[in-house]
């Protein structure tokens, strides 16, 4: 899943993209590169960041995911918390899957839409509201924490009428968790896809800050290595889809830890 933020300030990639014929060069440069599905975002979720109004959100994302969707044959996701955004750009955008990085406790409704729809649901485990999702103090159990807050997820999805084969887990790496759970979560992921046999999970770990504070405090820029680490050993330990800025570089990586595990 390549990352593509239509935002003025994400924490890597913000303000990079402020078009829709820059989103369109993106797009392009990651579909050769190897992307399966291009995860398009209109509000950032980096620590400080300011909620973006629903209007807004659509302004930015609808042309891009519209365009990409028309010109790539490949799926693109919405990543938003607000069922009217996912409603929109599903509607008229042309995305087929919902990204909510709240796993549902922001807005219920992204599952009415997203059964509604047929479409593809990523859930993902955070603490907190937008505000404090970074902030909240950590848990002793981070595992029985985000399996307890996944199964949450999984039954409010349900209950709207989403189909557990359209659901994907996602564990929420830096959000609400401290730089050793979220080591501790990718190298314990086996035990997370187990305990879910019925989905699939994705890892998002590209570029975020516990990367970087282990390598000496390094920028998202100087972070490639230790994100290509943590999408190897999250692919060897169960994942299905990896979330990433560098694609081209992940793609080849994951051919490799595939192409290992077929020797098992």
């Amino acid at each position: 899943m390549a990352i593509l933020n239509v935002t003025p300030d994400s924490f890597s990639d913000g303000g990079t993209i402020t078009s829709v014929d820059d989103a369109l060069r993106h797009a392009e440069r990651f579909v050769a590169e190897g992307a399966d599905i291009i995860d398009v975002g209109g509000e950032s979720t980096r620590p400080g960041s300011a909620n973006v109004d629903p209007d807004e959100e659509v302004r930015r994302t609808l042309p891009v995911s519209w365009e990409i969707s028309k010109r790539f044959d490949i799926p693109v996701s919405i990543d938003t918390t607000k069922w009217q955004v996912a409603k929109m750009v599903m509607e008229h955008g042309g995305a087929e899957i919902i990204n909510d990085i709240s796993g549902l406790r922001w807005d219920p409704r992204l599952a009415e839409v997203a059964a509604g729809s047929n479409a593809g649901l990523i859930l993902m485990h955070s603490r907190g509201d937008f505000d404090k999702m970074h902030s909240q103090p950590p848990v002793e159990d981070i595992l029985s924490e985000v399996g307890t807050g996944l199964r949450e997820s999984v039954a409010c999805a349900n209950k709207w009428g989403v189909a557990d084969d359209q659901i994907v887990l996602d564990v929420g790496i830096g959000f609400g968790k401290t730089p050793e759970q979220n080591f501790e979560l990718i190298a314990n992921l086996d035990k997370l896809v187990a305990e879910f046999p019925q989905f699939a999970f994705l890892v998002g770990a590209s570029r975020k800050s516990f990367i970087g504070k282990l390598l000496g405090d390094a920028p998202p820029g100087e972070r490639l290595s230790g994100s290509l680490a943590t999408a190897a050993i999250a692919a060897w330990n169960g994942a299905s889809i990896v979330r990433v800025h560098d694609v081209k570089e992940t793609a080849e990586v994951v051919k490799v830890v595939d192409a290992i595990k077929s020797q098992l």
